[in-house]
């Protein structure tokens, strides 16, 4: 029964990581394809449904993590999960005037590339129990650029959105209600860009540990 147990889980893992292999390789496609023909400031509105779907359903590693399918810790994929779905529903998706700027450029950019790298790693070591040497090089190392150029256009949208946020007054909830409850969402917006501060280098850290971690196993193997 556990040899089933297991057999099923690396079939539901590989089908679930090329599934997002491709939708995010459809994201860089159009992103690239988009750029070249009409220019950045429609590159949301050609990428969005792709871009919706595949970091949406990145909510499954959460609970990839909490019900121990991947032995990747909740603590560190909760914040990427979370603040990228922040920026797709809560700015880009919430906030039209966001959508033309040349950040969301940068930002699809670095999040299609590093996530194609990362779910076709993952993809390969589920299904064949193995990866490429230059893949796993390429899966600890591309961050090392691609996750600064990431992290500056969430922050830069973020700030961008701010003044759309306190105009509208979306997702606010003012006194008096009969919950006895007030929400301001422009606060809420800059509370989550105080987070980047301190989690920023310490996702940083993390990724760092995990590729000496990783290039030093494989240097053995």
């Amino acid at each position: 029964m556990a040899g089933f147990f297991s057999l099923l889980r690396r079939l539901y893992l590989t089908a679930y990581n090329f599934t997002l292999l491709v939708g995010w390789f459809q994201v860089l496609y159009i992103v690239l394809r988009t750029l070249k023909e009409s220019g950045h400031e429609n590159i949301y509105r050609a990428a969005e449904k792709p871009l919706l779907f595949a970091q949406t359903a990145a909510v499954l590693e959460i609970l990839h993590g909490l019900v121990g399918l991947v032995r990747s810790p909740v603590t560190a994929t909760l914040p990427q999960i979370g603040s990228r779905l922040f920026l797709v529903w809560g700015i880009l998706w919430s906030f039209p005037e966001t959508r033309t700027h040349v950040l969301v450029t940068s930002l699809l950019i670095s999040w299609s590339i590093t996530e194609i790298i990362r779910y076709f790693f993952f993809g390969l070591k589920e299904a064949f129990g193995y990866t490429p040497s230059w893949l796993l090089w390429l899966r600890y190392s591309t961050f090392l650029v691609l996750y600064p150029t990431g992290i500056s256009s969430e922050v830069g949208l973020i700030y961008i959105a701010l003044p759309f946020i306190k105009a509208s007054e979306k997702y606010c909830l003012r006194m008096p209600n009969k919950w006895n409850f007030s929400f301001d969402y422009f606060y809420a917006a800059i509370v989550v860009l105080g987070i980047y501060v301190p989690g920023s280098p310490h996702l940083y850290s993390y990724m760092l540990a995990q590729r000496k971690k990783a290039l030093s196993k494989s240097k053995k193997e």
